[in-house]
């Protein structure tokens, strides 16, 4: 069974919420960029779009990386890769844009705010998951 740390964030807040089970398996296959529905995450009425993660050993997922396998690839100054020095090139290792069994943490960004307030929900799963 797959689980995330799932790192949701609005405009003033983020909040992070782990995800396990059927919700989990959901997200699996789901690509950057992809639109999920806030249900998976303990946030229904909200729509998160996916914008990134790290997979179980710390490697960044990229947009132009197709699928779920880890590659070495040449950056400048860009997601991965933080010169110090102006012309800098290195190559790093870096994972595709899928979600797989191997990724860990996953960002979303919120697309369309539901009624009640991130906060309020978060804090009513995790008194739900208390009380299990």
């Amino acid at each position: 069974m797959p689980e995330f740390k799932v790192v949701v964030s609005d405009e003033s807040e983020a909040v992070q919420v782990d995800v396990s089970g059927h919700h989990a398996n959901s997200l699996v296959g789901k690509k950057i960029g992809d639109e999920v529905d806030g249900i998976f995450v303990s946030l229904p009425g909200y729509k998160l779009r996916i914008t990134g993660g790290s997979d179980k050993d710390g490697f960044v997922m990229r947009k132009d990386i197709p699928g779920i396998s880890r590659r070495k690839i040449l950056l400048t100054k860009s997601i991965g890769f933080r010169p110090r020095d102006r012309g800098v090139r290195r190559r790093k290792t870096v994972c595709g844009n899928t979600v797989s069994l191997n990724t860990l943490q996953i960002n979303m960004k919120v697309v369309k705010k539901g009624i009640k307030p991130m906060k309020e929900l978060i804090q009513a799963a995790e008194e739900k998951n208390e009380a299990a």
